[in-house]
């Protein structure tokens, strides 16, 4: 842990910080009380009362010192959990706190870089190469490199776009994760990822390609019983490179997100059938599984989610039986990625809290005919279709594909408009926006025009008014 930063008002904050993320507890009400108080304490942490120059020289040590924070809270679940303290108060403070302090560790590496941003567009950056100054390691590895992944790593990124922030935040908690994948390495050394994708289904791809994969944020976590994963990465792999044979049935998506049952697989419920079938039923994944209970029913329904209960890629976070043992992100784009987040943060509430609703206009009726028909016809004439709208897969609903194009269409303006506003704040003021400016300018935003936001409608409107 670095001593001293040079900014006297960050070095206090980091010695308090330490000392709340050390602390001992002996019961469940304190570990509840002890995650409160981090979360507080960080989420209250402003650059408008740091000095700037000497944090940004020191900055390659704090982003260390940040992510040793979080592996030390993390290595302390285990035993939390097993003496019963892990509460469900205590659980989604957890899920808070990594949250919080990944954001905060963002920020770190932004300032490393002087909040220079990549313009918009497809990036072939490759996830953990040494090449870029976002790879952390877990100290034990300090100085891995891409080449020494293992059979059962798993890895759980976020993608740039709108519906990876739709998908880390459908669940009753957010999250900064959208997909997760599992290594295999083959008998010859090639490396491999075993996963299943919404058009595609549970397919195998090159490991090197899907790191490098239009990704901003990505982490690997490591089973602790490496006999267990290995076996689990192979049996996998096997199973799912056979399903892609000519004439074998293959695994299409699974949008219920039901956990019961192989035959169709989400991303994470890939990794649960790996690990449950090669430990005989075991070990069955997840030990704190994402719920679907607060949130828009409708919306849900709409994607086709009829589970309460599922395993999202950002429960590998809290899973006592992995090590977060890598992690990287593009630091160029985490500014992107977490206005994205805040931006689903308030659609999602306005649903929840409001009863903000997705209204289908006719043309969009159209499109999303089209996009559904285009699964069924034959090359070229589906080609030729995806001009205009994108092949999908024949298990997708028309509802889905519509309520995914209102999701982003109505995110896409807010996400512009907050850009700008980000961008302003870093040329007059030499750091970003506060989530807090953040989550106020968007219900600014909301008053301008209270009966509509994009396609999502107040439940208040007279129906005149729609049209």
């Amino acid at each position: 842990m670095a001593k001293v930063s040079g900014c006297r008002t960050f070095d206090g904050d980091l010695a308090q910080l330490t000392l709340l993320c050390n602390e001992d507890v002996t019961s469940a009400n304190a570990l509840e009380e002890q995650l409160q108080k981090i979360y507080t304490h960080v989420f209250n942490v402003d650059f408008a009362r740091y000095e700037l120059r000497p944090l940004r020289a020191a900055a390659p040590d704090l982003l260390d010192d940040f992510y040793d924070l979080r592996l030390g809270l993390r290595s302390r679940i285990g035993g939390w959990h097993s003496r019963g303290f892990v509460t469900p108060k205590a659980e989604k403070l957890l899920r808070d706190v990594f949250r919080a302090l990944r954001y905060a560790t963002d920020l770190i590496g932004e300032l490393m870089i002087n909040f220079r941003q990549r313009k918009p567009g497809k990036s072939r950056r490759l996830a953990f190469s040494k090449k870029t100054r976002g790879t952390l390691f877990h100290p034990e590895l300090r100085g891995a490199r891409l080449a020494d992944f293992k059979s059962g790593d798993v890895i759980v990124v976020r993608g740039t776009i709108h519906n990876s922030a739709a998908i880390a935040r459908i669940s009753d908690v957010d999250s900064q994760f959208s997909h997760a994948a599992l290594v295999y390495i083959d008998p010859q050394g090639q490396q491999h990822v075993v996963e299943a994708l919404i058009e595609a289904g549970a397919t195998t791809n090159n490991l090197h390609g899907a790191l490098s994969h239009d990704l901003g944020r990505a982490v690997v976590f490591r089973h602790k019983n490496q006999e267990l994963a290995r076996k689990a990465a192979q049996n996998i792999y096997e199973h799912v490179r056979s399903s892609r044979r000519m004439f074998a049935r293959r695994i299409p998506y699974d949008f219920s997100m039901e956990l019961e049952g192989y035959d169709r697989l989400f991303c994470s419920k890939l990794i649960r059938q790996a690990f449950d079938e090669a430990s005989d039923g075991k070990h069955v994944l997840p030990a704190f599984a994402s719920r679907f209970e607060q949130g828009s029913r409708d919306f849900l329904n709409c994607i086709g989610v009829t589970a309460n209960v599922s395993f999202a890629p950002a429960d590998l976070e809290l899973e006592p039986g992995f090590e977060a043992i890598a992690e990287w992100r593009d630091f160029e784009r985490t500014s992107h990625i977490r206005l994205q987040d805040f931006v689903m943060v308030k659609l999602f509430e306005w649903m929840e809290k409001e009863s903000y609703t997705f209204k289908e206009p006719p043309a969009l009726k159209i499109i999303s005919r089209l996009a559904r028909a285009s699964s069924y016809i034959p090359w070229p004439l589906s080609a030729l279709l995806a001009t205009v709208a994108p092949p999908v897969p024949t298990n997708m609903k028309r509802d889905t594909i519509s309520a995914i194009a209102m999701l982003h269409y109505t995110a896409e303006p807010l996400f512009k408009e907050l850009q700008t506003l980000e961008r302003k704040s870093v040329f007059e003021r030499g750091y970003p926006l506060h989530p807090r400016e953040i989550f106020a300018h968007l219900e600014t935003i909301r008053e301008r025009t209270p009966e509509r936001v994009g396609y999502l409608w107040s439940p208040y409107v007279p129906e005149e008014a729609e049209a």
